[in-house]
């Protein structure tokens, strides 16, 4: 059997991804920050008949905590075939190019930059393993620097400068990941769920947590014909079309 880590899957969009992994045959590992939350979603879905699930205390933001996830799953298994790193936060709905102070960006980029270079450092071992390994990075498509760029784009009013700057150097470390691994059977993409109605948006959106899933789980699902160094974003560029960067 196949084995996946989704990071911060006890609810929302991480939990459909696990959700949908196991159902398509995977061992999932439902990485949660606080291991309770993470048993009660997995309460969740065996109440559902997924049974192929085992919750893992896991916060992005300790290495301490990484560590032991990495000795907790290699004690299970040898191999690691997927890696969703969807653990992320958005640091509220006030940001500020002139004002937001320099350890907002650090707490945003603590989760959202390198708790996933964490984690993949952390699971590369296990990853490599795997005769198909999959990485997909949970990105957004406000963290396309052309889009930005259109500061008189009446669509796009709102801007969170500490949010959508992590995802930015998070999808630059994807593709640099993806070059790395280049000439490996790794593929390694950059994903946006879409905007989607969550905790994480205060259930505004115009995407659900099974669609925003979905997106995301394609590409943990892609075969050795699928893409990689990709930035990905289905609701807003449909396929062939990827976000712009």
């Amino acid at each position: 059997m196949k084995s996946a880590l989704v990071t911060g899957a006890n609810k929302g969009i991480g939990l459909e991804v696990a959700r949908i992994l196991a159902q398509k045959g995977f061992f999932v590992y439902l990485g949660s920050r606080t291991l309770e939350n993470g048993l009660s979603a997995v309460e969740k879905l065996r109440a559902a008949g997924i049974n192929n699930i085992a919750a893992i205390q896991l916060d992005v933001t300790s290495q301490a905590s990484v560590d032991a996830a990495r000795k907790e799953i290699g004690e299970k298994t040898d191999v690691l075939d997927v890696l969703v790193n969807n653990a992320g936060i958005a640091g509220g709905f006030e940001q500020s190019a002139l004002t937001s102070a320099a350890d907002q960006y650090q707490a945003v980029y603590d989760t959202n930059l390198f708790g996933v270079v964490r984690t993949t450092q952390a699971f590369i071992d296990l990853l490599k393993k795997s005769p198909e390994p999959r990485i997909v990075n949970v990105s957004t498509a406000m963290a396309s620097l052309s889009m930005a760029a259109d500061i008189h784009n009446s669509n796009y009013p709102k801007r969170y400068v500490i949010y959508q700057s992590s995802k930015a150097a998070l999808n630059m470390y994807t593709v640099q990941l993806a070059y790395e691994l280049r000439d490996t059977a790794f593929k390694v993409n950059a994903v946006c769920p879409g905007w989607t109605k969550t905790d994480f948006t205060m259930q505004q959106g115009t995407s659900t947590p099974e669609e925003a899933g979905a997106r995301i789980a394609k590409y943990a699902l892609i075969g050795a014909d699928g893409p990689t160094a990709k930035y990905i974003s289905e609701e807003y560029f449909p396929e062939p079309a990827n976000c712009p960067w």
